[in-house]
């Protein structure tokens, strides 16, 4: 059994969403050899029914007090751009795919997306190129993220939003 587990943290992405369990997407990971997805939607719209990937096992919630064991029992973690889930996956080292919301505007999550990729901490993509990334991502040139200087992170992301 080989899991991924997605999610959009506390906002609405209901593109991801849509995107994950398109056609295109539910085959490539099927074809992957995943064979269960955990979809975390959010305030999200879109809530697709268990059925509606078919040759996966679909599980859907909306909120739960904690993700942890959710990001623990998978095998590849497909999250929004968001810090905090970017910061959760990679802390407990997961492979981590980052869909961008290239819908946002003067988006800093693209940029810390870029940085973390560029350490080959994640790979990243946006919803539209998310059914390549899948079908073309290498999750053994992945680093291992080590924290331990939050400083570094916090000085980053201020320059990335411009605070700096």
């Amino acid at each position: 059994m080989k899991t991924v587990f997605v999610t959009v943290g506390t906002t609405s992405f209901d593109d991801l969403i849509g995107a994950v369990t398109s056609d295109e997407c539910v085959k490539t990971l099927i074809d992957r050899g995943y064979t269960d997805v955990v979809l975390q939607v959010g305030r999200g719209s879109v809530v697709p029914d268990p059925d509606s990937c078919p040759g996966l096992t679909l599980q859907v919630f909306r909120f739960k007090d904690s993700i942890a064991e959710d990001m623990r029992h998978s095998d590849l973690v497909i999250s929004h751009a968001g810090a905090g889930s970017c910061l959760e996956a990679l802390g407990a080292n997961k492979p981590l795919l980052v869909v961008v919301n290239d819908k946002l505007m003067d988006n800093h999550q693209l940029e810390l997306a870029k940085q973390l990729q560029a350490d080959s901490h994640l790979i990243y993509c946006t919803c539209s190129t998310l059914p390549q990334t899948l079908r073309d991502m290498d999750l053994s040139a992945l680093t291992t993220y080590v924290p331990g200087q939050p400083e570094n992170f916090a000085s980053f992301l201020d320059k990335a939003i411009g605070l700096v």
